[in-house]
């Protein structure tokens, strides 16, 4: 069987084949089917766009599709970026950018304040477009400056108190037992069993 990870993002889908690697499926991602519309990212919430880059691709692939939306809500900011993480810094901004931007607008922010949550949502859709999602919960901080040369996005500013370390800081192995996107995936195993049992 088939499974279709409906990321263009070359750090997430590599994240997620390492985190589904037990599963008895090949898996595909969008780059092995450049025919497939992307999708626009236009819903108001990690759920609706989760939603949205499952159902979009199944139904053009005809393929079982999995497909996450990722947002860091950090609480001096009132939850922000979160939906706009990945362009929090403007529509052609890359990761450095955006962690920039978000040090920047926490400079005058004291350690107690700096609370911060990844929260990714993985929807799974069927071929028939039917979909159904869970949720991932990673908490932590915005840390001072950057640390660490793995993972991407805003984990070098990511910073875990239990472990002491930022999300870039640690290893591949590490990341993928206890991050968000990870827990997200965790919580679907059990309907994609189901799928391809």
């Amino acid at each position: 069987m088939k499974l279709l990870l409906a990321t263009g993002n070359a750090h997430k889908a590599r994240e997620m084949r390492e985190i589904l690697g037990g599963l008895p499926v090949e898996l595909k991602t969008l780059a092995d089917l450049p025919g497939i519309p992307p999708v626009v990212e236009d819903g108001r919430t990690l759920e609706q766009n989760a939603v949205k880059k499952a159902i979009g691709p199944a139904l053009a692939s005809g393929l079982w599709t999995l497909s996450d939306d990722t947002g860091l809500e950090v609480d001096a900011l009132g939850g922000r970026p979160g939906v706009y993480s990945a362009r929090y810094a403007g529509p052609d901004c890359d990761f450095a950018a955006n962690c920039r931007k978000l040090l920047e607008e926490m400079r005058s922010v004291p350690g107690p304040r700096r609370g911060a949550a990844f929260r990714t949502v993985v929807a799974l859709a069927s071929p028939e477009g039917m979909v159904q999602y869970r949720e991932g919960r990673l908490e932590g901080r915005i840390a001072e400056a950057p640390a660490g040369t793995n993972g991407f996005g805003y984990d070098p500013v990511f910073y875990l108190p239990d472990e002491g370390r930022t999300l870039a800081e640690l290893s591949t192995e590490e990341k993928n037992r206890l991050s968000h996107r990870s827990q997200g995936l965790q919580a679907i195993l059990p309907l994609l069993k189901e799928v391809v049992k």
